[in-house]
């Protein structure tokens, strides 16, 4: 690249000397995972700190450049911005997670923003990660923030195949890219598993399982924002084929990556669906279940209340003769009926009285 842009000189910052109270100055966190100067589709040298990968790229111009960052320091990300020319804007925004996929273009620096994930089969949840992704003429640069995605993997793919690796750093973003949406699939997978369990749990009246459609609702909708603004930063790039001169291997190689993201934002906008509908049955079940309980509850009181009739009614008929008897059972002198020959009889008879009206009062009213 002979029309390379001269370079904004470099020098790591000076650290103060450690207080005299500190035995040992604090060791820094190293954030470079690997970097790697490559020339003609081949490594030529592995650098093992940014300030020696700028040296060298100095020293040999028709390089390119691959760095691996994971969490880097403010510093760090300023020597890049300030080694490559980064825009402010863009480097702000690869210092602070929780960006949103994008694809924005300062001068001849491509600044990405992607959000990959993976499938955690222990915990059977979704995490996602968060990449940014520089990409200028003679290099490219990556920042992780998470686990996700394995980049390594990338680099020892396109390490094997010179030729696609010296179209240049394009040909490593579209590597990148389509690792990323390559490990959309395991989660794909991994969901509609959950989505399978979770049915067999709705329909098998598990109490739990509304929470866990909470959950991976809220991992779908997650994964929606992953996957939804891929497909318009894809085409976005694939229009931009005239205009910077992509090169026919990775125009095909970028359609491809397309058609994998667009079919895997369909199966995800499926899952929300589908889980709604899971939602919506699960609702509707609890809520019969419910009914059935309550409706049980009213028959057990209703046929306890019959009971109580019963009983009570029982009661009313053998409380009359008890009052009759418990009367004439006094043995008052002043009684006149004591004398009474028709007495005995007559208080029979006004017990029977009594006890018969008693039954057919009750028995009229379906309390016997």
């Amino acid at each position: 690249m002979s029309d390379r842009r001269p370079r904004a000189a470099w020098r790591r910052p000076q650290a103060e000397p450690p207080a005299t109270t500190s035995p040992e100055p604090p060791v820094a966190r190293p954030s470079v995972v690997q970097a790697g100067l490559y020339r003609d589709g081949h490594r030529v040298s592995s650098p093992v700190t940014l300030s020696e990968t700028f040296r060298q790229l100095r020293e040999h111009p028709d390089g390119m450049a691959w760095i691996g960052l994971q969490r880097p320091t403010e510093d760090e990300l300023h020597s890049l911005a300030a080694e490559f020319d980064l825009h402010e804007l863009a480097v702000e925004d690869a210092m602070e997670a929780h960006q949103r996929p994008k694809l924005e273009r300062y001068g001849d620096t491509l600044f990405v923003v992607l959000r990959a994930a993976r499938y955690l089969d222990a915990q059977e949840e979704v995490d996602f990660g968060e990449l940014h992704v520089f990409v200028g003429p003679d290099f490219l640069i990556t920042v992780r923030h998470g686990a996700a995605p394995d980049l390594s993997s990338v680099r020892r793919r396109m390490e094997k195949d010179p030729e696609l690796l010296a179209l240049g750093p394009e040909a490593v973003l579209y590597a990148i890219l389509d690792a990323v949406v390559d490990g959309y699939a395991p989660v794909v997978a991994g969901v509609q598993n959950d989505i399978d369990e979770i049915e067999t749990e709705v329909f098998g009246g598990d109490p739990a399982v509304s929470r866990r459609i909470y959950e991976l609702s809220r991992e779908m909708v997650e994964f929606q924002r992953a996957t939804r603004p891929l497909v318009g930063m894809l085409h976005g790039l694939m229009a931009g084929f005239a205009k910077y001169g992509t090169d026919e291997e990775l125009q095909r190689y970028l359609r491809d990556v397309a058609d994998h993201v667009t079919h895997t934002s369909e199966r995800v906008d499926g899952f929300r669906q589908a889980l709604t509908d899971i939602l919506t049955v699960n609702a509707t079940l609890v809520t019969q279940q419910q009914n059935a309980e309550m409706r049980a509850l009213a028959e057990a009181g209703f046929e306890q209340n019959e009971e109580i009739k019963k009983i009570s009614s029982w009661a009313a008929i053998l409380f009359a003769p008890t009052l009759v008897g418990t009367i004439y059972g006094m043995n008052f002198d002043a009684m006149p009926e004591l004398d009474w020959a028709f007495g005995y009889p007559f208080a029979i008879l006004l017990m029977a009285a009594v006890c018969t009206s008693l039954y057919f009062i009750f028995k009229r009213r379906d309390w016997l």
